[in-house]
C-alpha cells in the first residue's frame, strides 16, 4: 500500500492551505520510463468515479487504478537535499533506480 511519512503529509496540507486547494485530494501519477525507472506527477484534484482513494497521514490521496502497480509500494517523504533544500521524493521498491535509505 502507498504511503505518505508524516514530513510530507505535513507539507502537502500546507501547500493546499496556501495554494487555495485545500480539501482537495492530492493525485499521484506514474510513468515507467525506459530505463525502468519511475516518473511522478503529483497535484491536487478532483476525484472521479473510478479513482482509488487511500487515507495517508490525514491527506486524501487518488490515483486511478492504472497506477496502482507502479505506486503500491511506494513511500512519498518531505526531505532537505541540500541545507535548505526541501523535496518531495518517492521511495520506491518498483523503480529500477530505489536504492533504499541507509539511515545516514
Amino acid at each position: 500500500m502507498f504511503k505518505l511519512t508524516a514530513a510530507a503529509a505535513e507539507q502537502v496540507l500546507k501547500a493546499a492551505k496556501q495554494g487555495g486547494t485545500e480539501g482537495m485530494p492530492l493525485r499521484l501519477a506514474a510513468a515507467q520510463k525506459p530505463d525502468g525507472g519511475i516518473d511522478y506527477r503529483i497535484g491536487f484534484d478532483e476525484l472521479t468515479d473510478d479513482d482509488i482513494r487511500l487515507n495517508c497521514e490525514g491527506v486524501e490521496v487518488i490515483m486511478t487504478p492504472e497506477q496502482v502497480p507502479l505506486l503500491d509500494q511506494a513511500t512519498m517523504d518531505y526531505v532537505e537535499i541540500e541545507p535548505g533544500q526541501r523535496h518531495f521524493i518517492f521511495l520506491n521498491p518498483m523503480d529500477s533506480n530505489y536504492v533504499p535509505p541507509t539511515g545516514d
